[in-house]
């Protein structure tokens, strides 16, 4: 066995620095997600929710068409689908972002025993 490495035959060295360049990658990419916005909508576009892709909701427009007295249901519904949308639009832009990141995960010396290995 040559040194640094244990009875398996990895080289601890390398399979740490495996990890550590990991982790700078994931958190350059969850300090890009926290930056980058995502843009739901509902009604055509008469509800537009635009947030970080980490939730953090910046800005909210309502087409004045919309706005009746009479039927706030309907402006609520509205609101409600355009925050689903700008949610999936976020849950889409972080699997790109950190699916790459999370899938090299196991692939390093038979994996780090989380979840789904």
């Amino acid at each position: 066995m040559q040194p640094g490495q244990n009875p398996e035959g990895m080289d601890m060295g390398a399979l740490l620095q495996q990890a550590q360049a990991m982790q700078e990658q994931l958190m350059s990419a969850q300090a890009e997600l926290a930056e980058a916005e995502v843009t739901g909508q509902a009604g055509n576009g008469l509800v537009t929710i635009t947030q970080t892709a980490t939730g953090e909701v910046r800005s909210v427009k309502i087409d004045p068409k919309v706005v009746d007295p009479d039927d706030v249901e309907t402006l609520q519904d509205l609101i409600v689908g355009a925050i689903a949308d700008a949610a999936q639009a976020a849950a889409e832009l972080q699997a790109e972002k950190m699916g790459p990141l999370a899938g090299g995960l196991g692939d390093m010396g038979g994996g780090l025993g989380l979840p789904g290995q």
